[in-house]
């Protein structure tokens, strides 16, 4: 992955480890240029299929219980069974960093799809297998520059959609809005894009989740059109912890551009400052005071729900 000068919250820094990780697929290991699911996979043909980022710290899962709970969610809103129980997947999570010698510094990307299919076709009904289960392990960490310097963000026309057309909620593999989002921003010349809901308030970004600092207090959207994010959540549970205060609520693009701070948060990167929208500064352009004190309490957060038992 190119670590040119506009990339993302995601980019990383190459490690040659990763050539040689296993991957797991129902249970069973692979090496990576042996790793293949069926052209005939939902996932694949479709879409159809739920998934879940996670990291790993201390040679702990973070917050794996609430990225279960929310693979299940969206597996019983597509209406399939993941065909393993969560502890039996939790299993195979731990089975998989084993057999690669992982403890720290890990991102983990879990896939569960509907099955493979006798043909091509959207109909649930003609799936013949059970759900299909990949586990892709790698050495990957957030660059520090990142973390400290922060990205610049585009808002662009793709809007995150009313739930009768696709519920931004469900965090599905059919992820196409975001990709054209990420694109539009992408040619625009910004690390990410800042997606409007239907009604022109501020929802979230194409990958991660967007708050602003306004007054002292911490601001993101309502959470209507934007998937129940993990380190979204955790932040608002820092604020409440620390008497921050802080609301999720209705903001326009004119808050945004007046905000004092402003910062993305997503299980990869943990929380990132964000210094430019729309080609407006925003507050100093760099990092500020509330969003360095957030990204050490959450620092603190992870280090308590990662310790030793």
């Amino acid at each position: 992955m190119s670590t040119s000068k506009k990339t993302s919250t995601h980019t990383y820094k190459n490690d040659e480890r990763n050539a040689s990780i296993l991957i797991n697929i129902n249970g069973e290991l692979f090496p990576r240029e042996e790793a293949k699911v069926s052209v005939f996979d939902s996932a694949f043909m479709l879409g159809d299929g739920v998934w879940e980022g996670l990291r790993v710290h201390n040679g702990k899962i973070a917050f794996l219980q609430t990225h279960l709970d929310r693979l299940w969610a969206g597996a019983k809103a597509l209406d399939f069974d993941p065909g393993i129980t969560q502890q039996e997947l939790s299993d195979r999570l731990d089975a998989t960093l084993k057999a690669n010698d992982m403890d720290d510094g890990v991102h983990l990307r879990m896939m569960v799809s509907r099955g493979t299919k006798s043909t091509p076709y959207q109909d649930p009904r003609v799936t013949i297998t059970k759900p299909t289960i990949v586990i892709v392990p790698e050495h990957k960490e957030a660059l520090p520059e990142t973390i400290e310097k922060g990205v610049d963000l585009f808002t662009v026309h793709v809007r995150r959609g009313f739930p009768d057309v696709q519920d931004p909620k469900l965090n599905s593999h059919s992820k196409i809005n975001c990709i054209l989002a990420c694109i539009q921003a992408t040619k625009a010349g910004a690390d990410e894009a800042l997606m409007l809901d239907p009604h022109g308030f501020v929802a979230t970004c194409n990958s991660t989740h967007f708050f602003i600092v306004k007054n002292g207090q911490v601001m993101t959207s309502t959470g209507q059109f934007c998937i129940d994010g993990v380190t979204r959540g955790a932040v608002l549970e820092i604020c409440r912890q620390n008497d921050i205060p802080h609301a999720q609520t209705q903001f326009s693009l004119s808050d945004v551009y007046s905000a004092d701070e402003a910062f993305v948060t997503g299980t990869f990167a943990g929380l990132v400052p964000v210094k430019n929208v729309d080609g407006r500064e925003i507050g100093s352009g760099s990092r500020g005071p509330m969003v360095e004190r957030l990204q050490g309490l959450y620092i603190e957060m992870l280090a308590k729900e990662c310790a030793d038992d």
